[in-house]
């Protein structure tokens, strides 16, 4: 499995919970890319007006904001894939930040790379139904073993390598799997609570396996993950509603919302938001703000410091794209964050970050006296 020999290698080596190996200290991060972002104790400090200090080197904030791993995902394509030309440098939100432990970089690269080839299926206009089902279902036998390592399903027998080295379960992955299989047959959304069911297979294994990576949560669920989770698929959705309906007819507003306002699915392909279809956005995004009341404990829930720090700008970016789909049209544009903005948001999530650690630091003090060890 070329594409992530050196993953399990990677794991074997011993890393500093913060900070880098020397060697690794040395040069700059890779291609700029937005799934957590957190700061190197001793590697970075805060100077102002927009500038970190890395070993004597003032560093813009808002390379910080957009820096990633220097380790790329594993880019080979097969046959049975349908590339869409998306990567890392695409998404909304860090995947793989170079801030992260450079111990878990290459796994996280080898669950992007899986995840990014079957969402592609999934969305390959030229592709029917069954036939992405069929790759997909190829993708599940070859990640849980249960099929022959067949080299044009290269990217989960990557992830199951991975995985086998991690100890962290297969199911994430195979839940991806029957999220992009409904997509594949489904192309509306009956109410908020299947958008929800949709986000519980389509979003929440990816925060759940960046949590069973980095050691799991202090409340030994994934509730706050979840919730985050879920707020940034409908945050996508709703950046995207125009696109996914214009080129591959899915609608993931809620249909019974659709019909109570009096908006049709057609208006999708309006230059502006008709009065009505504003009304339907208007409701997801407060029912989005509901999930992010529960996903703001995530930074405090989240053992790893690194991961923590990082989930405090997922938490903010989050926020502040929710206050700019509340002013903008998504169907005249689309909505996202200006670079100074992004670095500001990174900013305040380091902040909040930074606050979660102290918090959780303290509270297992507390224990830790209380119980007398």
């Amino acid at each position: 499995m070329p594409e992530c020999k050196h993953a399990a290698e990677s794991s074997r080596r011993r890393a500093p919970r913060f900070g880098r190996t020397p060697k690794e200290g040395r040069g700059r991060g890779g291609p700029a890319s937005p799934v957590f972002h957190g700061a190197p104790k001793g590697g970075w400090v805060a100077l102002g007006r927009g500038l970190w200090y890395r070993r004597g080197i003032p560093f813009p904030l808002s390379r910080l904001a957009s820096m990633h791993s220097s380790t790329p995902p594993p880019s080979s394509t097969s046959a049975v894939e349908a590339p869409s030309g998306k990567s890392a440098a695409t998404e909304n939100f860090p995947v793989g930040s170079v801030l992260l432990s450079a111990r878990v970089r290459p796994h996280v690269a080898c669950f992007y790379a899986f995840a990014r080839a079957i969402d592609d299926i999934a969305d390959a206009p030229g592709l029917s139904g069954p036939d992405k089902v069929a790759r997909l279902k190829g993708f599940e036998a070859a990640l849980t073993g249960q099929g022959p390592d067949d080299p044009a399903y290269a990217k989960a027998l990557a992830l199951r390598a991975s995985l086998a080295a991690t100890t962290v379960p297969a199911r994430h992955g195979v839940d991806l799997i029957a999220a992009f299989c409904r997509d594949a047959v489904k192309n509306r959304t009956d109410s908020w609570a299947d958008l929800m069911d949709y986000c519980a297979l389509s979003a929440a294994p990816v925060g759940r396996y960046l949590i069973d990576l980095h050691g799991g949560a202090r409340s030994g669920t994934t509730t706050a993950s979840d919730a985050l989770c879920a707020a940034l698929q409908v945050i996508n959705h709703l950046q995207d509603c125009a696109d996914d309906y214009r080129d591959l007819d899915r609608v993931y507003l809620p249909a019974d919302w659709m019909a109570a306002e009096g908006a049709r699915v057609e208006d999708l392909a309006a230059p502006a938001c008709s009065p009505a279809l504003r009304r339907v956005i208007d409701r997801c995004l407060a029912a989005t703000r509901e999930l992010m009341v529960t996903a703001q404990a995530l930074p405090v829930d989240i053992k790893d410091r690194r991961l923590a720090l990082e989930a405090g700008v997922i938490v903010e970016i989050a926020v502040a794209l929710l206050d700019r789909l509340e002013r903008e049209d998504p169907l005249a544009r689309r909505v996202k964050l200006s670079k100074s903005a992004l670095a500001l948001v990174t900013l305040r999530g380091l902040g909040r970050g930074g606050k979660a650690l102290l918090a959780g630091g303290l509270a297992s003090w507390g224990h830790a006296k209380g119980t007398g060890r």
